[in-house]
């Protein structure tokens, strides 16, 4: 029967650490597998994954190509129409609970007439919330 207290591991599945610098007879003292000096016996004796051997690395001889937007770009938090049914009078980034910047967009219906403040509508958005009777307010 299989229980939690006589479950065995695959063989090979579980492996030891290579205990290094603990004596001759290891196998893995004195240099600890790491030969005689230079700079690979060195601790933090790399150079690093983009190190070329000294020569100009391939990243730098590459021409720099297009323009970054990252810095410039602006967030939108977005909202359909059809979820607005569910608020009456006033809608804006209080009463929906949205911090930075909004934008409603005009998936869905809208059956009630809302006096709606954003930062940006769709055209969609703003035909259908003036059909229905309500306010786009920017």
């Amino acid at each position: 029967m299989l229980q939690l207290n006589n479950l065995i591991c695959r063989p090979g599945a579980k492996k030891n650490k290579k205990r290094v610098g603990r004596g001759t007879s290891s196998g893995f003292g004195k240099t600890c597998g790491r030969g005689h000096k230079g700079q690979k016996s060195r601790s933090g004796g790399t150079k690093g994954l983009r190190f070329e051997g000294g020569q100009t690395p391939l990243y730098r001889r590459l021409p720099k190509r297009g323009f970054k937007n990252y810095p410039f770009k602006k967030d939108y938090t977005i909202i359909n129409v059809a979820d607005l049914n569910d608020y009456e009078g006033e809608v804006d980034k209080q009463a929906l609970g949205v911090g930075g910047l909004l934008k409603i967009l005009g998936q869905g219906e809208i059956k009630k007439a809302l006096t709606v403040k954003a930062d940006k509508f769709s055209a969609q958005a703003k035909k259908k919330i003036e059909a229905a009777g309500g306010q786009c307010l920017t």
